[in-house]
């Protein structure tokens, strides 16, 4: 872009106008490149692994933001530079956030990638607080503290090309600054000059060493509690107030090697579509979620329930027969079943009418540990309404709450012992220009105070057996804890 270009731009009203570079960087990947640009707080690195086994053509590292915004109950805070510089009261935060992003004009630039800033973070569970009135508070303790909503201003980004070897380098300037457009020059001529110098090289992690046995983890329930809680959901589900209902617990460990680390083991024993690590300061959030939770891109609305689990097999023959006798499981057929219809539901309430399709239907992924029942169902977004209309219409995924969803949450809050958080929310991100991708916190871990704590749930039904269930919920979590013994590897 020239100055010219750039002038003009801000006589058409952007507050906020990209500038960009693009150069070769094919002997850097996404993860050296976090290193030597972004780490530190308020930072992150987002990538992709397509249906659990082919790498996304493009990563995302967002540099240290200056301005964040965090929401504890209806209480927002917005700090520059850690300094506070806007707090208030309200009882829609959703609705400050959406005012929030529109005080950034930003226009589309033609040639730059799809993403190139916005708002990036996560909304948590009890975002949905904001939206239904019969849950308006959480009557659980809330022992990790971490905010219900958490969103970077991300305007320092570098969009990596995996498939080219090339990255794009983006930065907002601000026209109303002295030397707008020289500055932002300056800052990517600053970034190319970061990526040019070495890195201290982190310590291998050794794949094939013997891990020993998973460590013992302190959980939100004892295993008779959490089976006594499937038990009530079922009479929950006999005596008509319910069909399904997602039940979770929280495992706690110590931990005490690097977030990044893990981050490390975990792309590589469990890539998934949505992969990310956060680094905001006090505490860091981990995840490989397979699931979205709502995509809108360009009008189109997109959701991906994923319901039906089995273990993976120890070949491509056992793997298949675990296939087959999933897809012949009456139980989680009929569950599945009833996620698509609550997709469908969802989506059509903020989608045009006679545009919701359901485009994939029952089909197997595999990831490292499980294997799941996938289908996808879209919509085209109603023309007055916006990406965070659809968000409040999803969130939560029913995935993660149950059918009907108000009733299944409310029996969520009557019999979990601890605030949700983080897993079950939205992580992702909302562009400027208005499209969003974000995915269920599920597989994610929130690392806090030397402790890391990863949550999970299963799907309870009339005919769920209690033990299995608890054990459903151990598998999906093994993944996660087989990256914490990697990681820790290079902390001893």
């Amino acid at each position: 872009m020239t100055h010219e270009e750039f002038l003009r731009l801000a006589a058409e009203g952007y507050n906020r106008i990209p500038l960009a570079c693009e150069t070769l960087v094919d002997f850097d990947t996404p993860l050296s490149i976090y290193l030597k640009l972004a780490d530190a707080p308020n930072s992150y690195l987002l990538e992709s692994v397509q249906g659990g086994e082919k790498w996304g053509r493009y990563s995302i590292i967002g540099l240290p933001a200056r301005t964040v915004l965090r929401v504890h109950g209806h209480d927002i805070l917005v700090s520059t530079d850690g300094v506070e510089v806007e707090r208030q009261q309200s009882v829609d935060p959703l609705a400050f956030v959406e005012q929030f992003k529109a005080r950034y004009k930003v226009p589309t630039i033609a040639g730059l990638p799809r993403f190139n800033g916005g708002l990036v973070g996560y909304f948590g569970y009890d975002s949905v607080r904001y939206v239904e009135q019969k849950l308006a508070s959480c009557p659980n303790p809330d022992p990790l503290g971490t905010p219900d909503i958490l969103l970077m201003v991300s305007d320092a980004v570098v969009v990596f090309d995996n498939l080219a070897g090339k990255m794009h380098a983006i930065v907002l300037a601000d026209p109303a600054q002295p030397d707008a457009f020289a500055q932002g020059q300056a800052r990517l001529g600053e970034i190319l000059r970061q990526l040019r110098q070495p890195i201290t090289p982190r310590l291998g992690v050794d794949l094939s060493a013997p891990l020993g046995e998973e460590p013992a983890f302190r959980s939100s329930y004892s295993r008779g509690d959490y089976e006594a809680a499937v038990s009530a959901i079922k009479e929950y589900i006999l005596a008509g107030d319910c069909m399904q209902v997602v039940i979770s617990q929280r495992m706690s460990i110590p931990f005490k090697a690097a977030p990044i680390d893990l981050y490390r083991a975990l792309r590589c024993i469990n890539p998934t579509p949505y992969m990310y690590f956060f680094n905001f300061g006090d505490f860091h959030v981990v995840g490989s979620s397979p699931e979205v939770l709502v995509r809108v891109e360009d009008g189109l609305v997109t959701v991906r329930p994923i319901a039906g689990t089995r273990p993976r097999g120890a070949n491509e023959e056992a793997d298949l027969a675990l296939e087959e006798d999933l897809l012949s499981d009456a139980k989680e057929i009929a569950e599945h079943l009833m996620l698509i219809d609550l997709g469908r539901n969802d989506t059509g309430r903020v989608s045009q009418i006679g545009s919701v399709k359901l485009t994939e239907k029952m089909v197997i992924e595999r990831y490292s540990n499980v294997m799941h029942i996938v289908s996808n169902v879209t919509g085209q977004l109603k023309p007055e309404l916006s990406a965070m209309d659809a968000l409040r219409a999803i969130l939560p995924a029913g995935t993660l709450s149950g059918a009907p969803k108000i009733r299944a949450m409310q029996i969520i809050d009557e019999l979990e012992p601890v605030k949700r958080g983080v897993y079950g929310g939205a992580v992702g991100y909302y562009a400027w220009n208005g499209n969003m991708d974000t995915a269920i916190a599920i597989r994610t871990a929130v690392i806090k105070d030397g402790e890391l704590h990863v949550q999970a749930g299963a799907g309870i039904v009339a005919d769920s057996v209690p033990a299995l269930e608890w054990e459903e919920t151990l598998n999906k979590r093994r993944a996660m804890f087989r990256a914490v013994a990697l990681a820790e590897q290079t902390a001893e």
